[in-house]
């Protein structure tokens, strides 16, 4: 790798040692492999040396993964007659346990949309025959929407798709490996839940 002559002295001998280790993930075995992230990296660290691209081999590959992530889900959910914001209602539902109600206001809380998107989303899953809206017990001007036993069998069974998919996609890491990988995107994610 040639220096621009702009280029200080100690950011090249960085940028060398960084590209060597770029070059390529070791994979299971000890054989060397590249992924399209390394390609990508190799090609800003070429053209632009003069910046530090190392956010850029994780993010990327979280970024990708996550694309890789959503087709997963759809194909899954498709299978069941179901788009992504369905099975995020019908399981919030399904996780809030017997009797699988929940407020229209904590459903939005949970699904982080607005309460005129739930209404809609409700309106049209209750068509569907997979909730139903009752009077709040508490509450005559307030409803409860719950899972109908056709609503728990749908989301149920994309449960169960969705998490074989999820485990094909993780079958390349070690279990330790996985719940090391965990840790570190809690620690990553954190500042941006709380």
């Amino acid at each position: 790798m040639t220096a621009r002559p702009s280029e200080p002295a100690d950011s090249r001998a960085t940028g060398a040692a960084a590209g060597a280790g770029a070059a390529g993930a070791v994979a299971a075995g000890g054989r060397t492999s590249q992924d399209e992230v390394d390609r990508i990296v190799e090609a800003w660290r070429r053209e632009r040396p003069d910046l530090d691209v190392a956010p850029l081999q994780v993010l990327s590959r979280v970024s990708r993964l996550a694309r890789h992530l959503d087709l997963a889900r759809g194909s899954a959910f498709a299978q069941h007659d179901l788009e992504g914001w369905e099975f995020d209602v019908l399981s919030a539902l399904r996780r809030a346990g017997d009797p699988y109600q929940l407020s229209p206001g904590q459903l939005v809380q949970q699904t982080l949309v607005t309460s005129g998107t739930m209404t809609n989303r409700v309106d049209r899953l209750e068509r569907r025959g997979l909730v139903r809206r009752s009077p709040a017990p508490k509450d005559r001007r307030g409803v409860i929407v719950a899972l109908t036993r056709e609503g728990r069998e749908v989301v149920d069974q994309a449960m169960a798709d969705l998490l074989a998919r999820e485990r094909s996609i993780l079958g390349a890491l070690p279990e330790g490996a996985r719940a090391e990988l965990a840790d570190l995107l809690r620690l990553l994610l954190g500042p941006f839940e709380h």
